[in-house]
């Protein structure tokens, strides 16, 4: 008989007193006939049935609180069983039990993708009694997973992670800042999340129903900042076809993000300083002025006050950013954050990894909360993603995030030339992706070409 009546759910009249329901998937992806699942339903299991892949993933989704899951399968093609393994990455949470023919354990591509797929597998004939039992245990597992998964996170606006006491002091910095209309100034290294904050800011804000414009003025040419920030008039210059609203004005009545701010050319200083003041800018090529009303968020990541020691930045300039200070601590000194983080981003990038990879060894946690993480939040991203792609371990091993031999580890180096080092290897390697394009390299990172540059120098790179 058949196993499945398509997206129906079992209400079992003889389920045993004193066991809670609980979700139990069933999915044949070649709607192939075999042995009812049906009394599993008196052991307490309430069963979603798929007879297809397309309904298995649509209830994957749909059902949240659903644990584990029945596999069934008979054969297959490699190109199929991606497919089918597409489907099981779509939660995570969910322990899968592989129900298969006896004489399918012959198939060696078969039984490779029980081993990276399932937490166990069952021959049939089904034997009842030793499925529960199976997937009890199953399920139990998966209740784990939900609880280290689900630990307690403090998590701001626009998935700021993180309950370290700095973040926490942050979180309580933001909410007092959102509630008013100054100027913002945020400081952090490269890749803290400076731009996360401006957003929770505004999404928190009277602004909020307003647009949010975010400008790298550091990525912009500087013969084109000028038109960008405040839009040109058609004709105002060689290839000014048309007119265009500059990213101010587009902002009207929300906020403008200005992020890099120091990297701002003395001319474009004076510009903006007298939009601060007055509240109006001019289109490049025209006289007309125009009244905006939006709230200005700049962010940088070097030290203003010295720049305006050195008079690269003007002074009125940074006062009239600098009412209100945001720093945004780096990775290193939120001590506790780094695991919440890594199991986060694995989490969230999960659909592109190689399905053996379960998650992170303990010692590459370990390794992971000594690490200096110069690249900060940024860098962190980069190297899960790329590990869990990579890697072929069941685990992700601190030689798969390149962390096995870096000078972090190395004790008899002081921490201002392991940061040195660590940062040389990670713009020689980023150069290196980019086959030496600095542009491209300087936007990986997250710092403008100017800044980028400077390193070069700075660390003797050869480009």
């Amino acid at each position: 008989m058949l196993l499945f009546q398509p997206n129906t759910v079992s209400s079992p009249s003889k389920r045993k007193q004193g066991i809670p329901a609980r979700k139990l998937l069933c999915v044949s992806p070649d709607g192939a006939r075999q042995a009812s699942a049906q009394p599993l339903a008196e052991e307490g299991w309430d069963i979603l049935t798929a007879p297809d892949l397309k309904l298995a993933r649509e209830l994957t989704r749909q059902h949240k609180d659903c644990h584990v899951g029945l596999l069934f399968l008979k054969s297959g093609t490699d190109a199929y069983l991606n497919q089918i393994e597409e489907v099981l990455m779509v939660n995570n949470q969910i322990e899968w039990i592989s129900v298969l023919p006896p004489e399918c354990m012959q198939s060696r591509d078969l039984c490779a993708f029980v081993i990276k797929n399932s937490y166990d597998y069952h021959t049939l004939p089904l034997d009842i009694p030793r499925l529960h039992f199976i997937l009890g245990h199953a399920y139990g597992k998966a209740l784990l997973k939900c609880k280290v998964a689900g630990r307690e996170q403090v998590i701001g606006q626009n998935q700021m992670i993180g309950t370290s006491a700095p973040m926490r002091d942050l979180y309580a910095r933001i909410i007092k800042i959102q509630k008013v209309e100054s100027p913002v100034l945020i400081h952090g290294e490269s890749g803290t999340g400076k731009e996360l904050a401006a957003r929770a800011i505004h999404q928190n804000s009277s602004r909020c129903q307003a647009p949010f414009v975010a400008v790298n003025c550091g990525a912009l040419p500087t013969h084109l900042i000028q038109s960008e920030l405040f839009g040109h008039e058609k004709g105002a210059f060689t290839g000014a076809t048309q007119r265009k609203i500059g990213r101010i004005e587009s902002a009207a009545g929300g906020t403008i993000f200005l992020d890099e701010i120091g990297d701002l050319s003395q001319e474009l200083q004076v510009n903006l300083l007298r939009f601060l003041q007055e509240k109006t800018i001019e289109r490049v090529g025209s006289n007309q002025t125009i009244e905006v009303d939006v709230r200005v968020i700049a962010a940088t990541h070097v030290n203003l006050e010295k720049a305006v020691e050195q008079g690269v930045f003007r002074e009125d300039l940074y006062y009239r950013l600098n009412v209100l200070r945001l720093d945004i601590p780096p990775l290193r000194e939120r001590v506790g954050d780094i695991e919440i983080l890594a199991l986060t981003f694995f989490e969230k990038f999960s659909e592109e990894k190689n399905p053996v990879v379960k998650g992170f060894s303990q010692q590459t946690l370990n390794i992971m909360a000594e690490y200096d993480w110069p690249g900060n939040v940024r860098e962190m991203i980069n190297r899960i993603r790329r590990a869990m792609v990579m890697s072929e371990n069941r685990l992700i091993t601190p030689a798969d995030l390149e962390l096995d031999n870096l000078v972090v580890l190395n004790k008899s180096l002081s921490l201002d030339d392991a940061r040195v080092l660590a940062e040389t290897e990670i713009i020689q390697h980023s150069l290196i992706q980019n086959n030496k394009n600095v542009s491209k390299t300087a936007r990986d990172l997250g710092v403008s070409r100017v800044t980028l540059y400077r390193l070069i120098n700075k660390l003797n790179i050869i480009v």
